[in-house]
């Protein structure tokens, strides 16, 4: 009797007139979702039957006579809840939940109302990461200023989208024309003012969002105070003495034990031995 019933409520689906309407629903994965069954006013429902149309066709959920029935053999079986008011509930949510549901009403005067939902289910945005380039100085650049590139990324995540906040200030104080890949890196001046400002990366999606907050100018403690010279600088002169110095210690190093015993062979006012010569004193 039950199979009847289903083979006549896909009939009429196809043959009755029936209202179409359509929804986007978003979910997190882990998380739950609730598909709701709206109806039209003084719509009385007598059977209904909620499918699963894409990425493949199944049963979900029936109800038949004032009986709720969830026990079909899908992908969501074990995780789809239909409720009294004949709303589907799914949880807990994984990532290939993704498609296209259906819900067929009829009432009780036989007329058929047909609703369809797209589910849309993304993973929980993590912390994203957010690093400090030092632009290098140039005679364009004000003095006592720091130019720096913030770069911000989160890995593994879809449809995310990039922005940032300036902490501490009613205004933002982003302007679209220090943002670059599409939000990713920010570039900001910095002067004595703004040791304490901090930049903030928020990376979010449809369900969720994270940031994570840097002071840009601890990252220019590296650059050179003004009226003191760079650690290039220091290199260029540092570099050299060194290698004279090491060139000058492996000289004397080389040359000072040869001298010293050519200097204690021949003393001065001596004479060096001559050689013995072998044949002397031969008949």
């Amino acid at each position: 009797m039950v199979v009847w019933s289903l083979w006549s409520l896909l009939l009429w689906e196809a043959l009755l007139p029936f209202i179409v309407t359509g929804a986007q629903v978003q979910g997190q994965v882990g998380g739950s979702v609730l598909l709701v069954a709206e109806r039209p006013p003084g719509f009385q429902i007598r059977e209904a039957i909620w499918r699963s149309l894409w990425p493949s066709e199944e049963l979900l959920a029936t109800f038949f006579r004032g009986s709720l029935e969830t026990l079909y053999h899908s992908r969501f079986l074990g995780r789809a809840q239909l409720h009294s008011n004949l709303s589907l509930e799914l949880r807990p949510l994984e990532s290939g939940d993704s498609g296209n549901f259906s819900v067929l009403l009829v009432d009780k005067e036989g007329r058929a109302w047909t609703q369809t939902l797209q589910l849309k289910v993304y993973g929980a945005v993590p912390r994203p990461v957010v690093q400090v380039f030092i632009a290098v100085s140039g005679d364009a650049q004000p003095p006592k200023t720091c130019q720096v590139f913030l770069s911000c990324w989160a890995p593994n995540i879809s449809d995310i989208t990039y922005s940032w906040r300036r902490e501490g200030t009613i205004d933002l104080d982003i302007k679209p024309g220090g943002l670059f890949m599409d939000g990713q890196v920010l570039s900001v001046s910095l002067g004595p003012g703004d040791k304490g400002v901090a930049y903030s990366c928020i990376v979010s999606n449809p369900v969720s969002w994270d940031l994570a907050t840097v002071t840009p100018w601890e990252s220019c403690h590296h650059q050179a105070a003004p009226g003191m010279a760079s650690y290039k600088d220091v290199l260029l002169v540092v570099v050299p003495v060194l290698l004279l110095v090491i060139l000058a210690g492996l000289s004397a190093w080389h040359w000072g034990p040869c001298s010293g015993k050519k200097k204690k062979d021949v003393g001065a006012g001596e004479v060096a031995p001559e050689t013995e010569n072998p044949l002397v004193g031969l008949p």
